[in-house]
């Protein structure tokens, strides 16, 4: 990769980890779900306008923006909500690798490696030792509720996968749409009308920064950029900056709110990203494999897309 290639994926990295930072300031000013629909609702819009129609059929958007959108950023919202630490969530969600794996054995027919199954049992174990430090210091409920995020996003990335959108922009601006009616009809029905009514009122620019940050930001920036590198890069040679998320994420918190990286914490770290990195190792092909897979549609292999 040319040096501002390099930069640019690391920039893109920094954008998705500082965003958990950010989604914790945002809850701040809004009810979580709520929150998640206006994040949706300002990415969709005006961009939905500016990318052209889908290039997917209308069912991998539905399911993606259902799966990826309502369950996993509502569930990840919910969590960062009742307790759970901004830093701590961006390392957690990396299991999303994991569960993706798992769900590529049971739903694709794909056999994982001996290094796969090793990268597997290390996340696992760091998971474990996330919980441990987590029940420690605040209630679990959050933390499960992150876990249970990450499932979700991994069955967004079996459809994304199933489906091999040729632009990832032009998808993630479509799947947008999706979210934005089930989480505000979801939001009045368990955050009430008051609540909404109340964020909405007392809107400051500091409120709608967060928004635009993880609407455009994370969303439209970090996904256009993302989907930039991959058409120009093998899978494998950009996905491994994604592993960059949760040291942004969990540093940002420590500067911006105070968030305390424990022991514990860098121990989970270590085996978290360190078992998501075997995760991801691709087996090695026969001499043309590179080219082969360097042709793909390269959205199909960037299921590991580390946005908050």
């Amino acid at each position: 990769m040319r040096p501002a290639h390099v930069l640019l994926a690391v920039l893109v990295a920094a954008v998705w980890g500082v965003n958990f930072t950010v989604i914790e300031v945002g809850l701040g000013h809004f009810p979580p779900l709520l929150f998640s629909a206006l994040r949706f609702l300002v990415a969709a819009l005006p961009a939905v306008f500016l990318v052209g129609p889908p290039k997917v059929a209308w069912k991998w958007i539905v399911g993606v923006g259902l799966a990826l959108g309502v369950a996993k950023f509502g569930l990840l919202f919910i969590g960062m909500d009742v307790g759970m630490p901004g830093g701590l969530s961006s390392l957690v969600l990396q299991i999303q690798a994991v569960f993706t794996a798992l769900l590529a054995v049971g739903l694709l027919g794909e056999r994982p490696t001996r290094v796969r199954l090793a990268g597997m049992a290390v996340a696992l174990a760091g998971i474990g030792v996330a919980a441990l430090d987590e029940g420690a210091s605040g209630p679990l409920t959050g933390f499960a509720l992150v876990v249970a995020a990450a499932a979700c996003w991994g069955v967004s990335n079996i459809l994304t996968r199933k489906a091999s959108p040729p632009d990832s922009l032009n998808f993630m601006i479509w799947v947008s749409t999706v979210p934005v009616l089930p989480l505000l009809a979801l939001s009045l029905l368990l955050e009430g009308w008051s609540a909404d009514l109340a964020a909405l009122r007392s809107l400051d620019w500091s409120g709608a920064g967060t928004v635009l940050y993880v609407a455009w930001g994370a969303t439209v920036f970090g996904f256009g950029a993302w989907g930039w590198l991959l058409h120009r890069h093998p899978a494998s040679t950009v996905a491994p900056f994604s592993l960059l998320v949760p040291v942004f994420g969990m540093t940002s918190a420590a500067l911006f709110l105070g968030e305390s990286i424990t022991p514990l914490r860098w121990c989970a770290a270590a085996l978290l990203v360190g078992g998501v990195a075997l995760t991801s190792v691709t087996p090695r092909r026969p001499s043309a494999a590179p080219v082969a897979e360097s042709a793909r549609p390269p959205v199909t292999r960037s299921e590991g897309s580390p946005v908050g």
